[in-house]
């Protein structure tokens, strides 16, 4: 059975790294989660790297616009809903950022 309680994680964006310790690495956002939203979150960061690979590998084709390309679409789903999953489990700072960037559709104030 996976643990339940909630506990701090430091969320890099530039590289998806997600790690327990503030002094680790630089990081963007401070989180509380579970074992299993952080297991969640890891599968976000690993879809886009996998997605973000396709994409690099896609620009070798020119004549396919950005808006045509179903990489790009795909990488930019996964990054919404990893932004939203920060939204939902992040502290007062972490909100407050996300906010600011006005990239998610609905945000709730809780």
């Amino acid at each position: 059975m996976a643990d339940e309680r909630k506990k701090t994680y430091y969320v890099s964006m530039a590289t998806g790294e997600i790690s327990q310790l503030k002094t680790a690495s630089p990081w963007d956002f401070q989180i509380e989660a579970t074992d299993e939203e952080i297991t969640q979150l890891r599968e976000y960061f690993d879809q886009n790297y996998s997605t973000d690979w396709q994409a690099f590998w896609r620009t070798h084709v020119p004549y396919i616009q950005y808006h045509y390309d179903r990489e790009n679409d795909a990488y930019d789903r996964t990054l919404t809903k990893i932004y939203e999953m920060i939204y939902r489990l992040g502290n007062e700072e972490a909100k407050e950022h996300i906010r600011s960037l006005g990239i998610l559709p609905d945000e709730k104030e809780e």
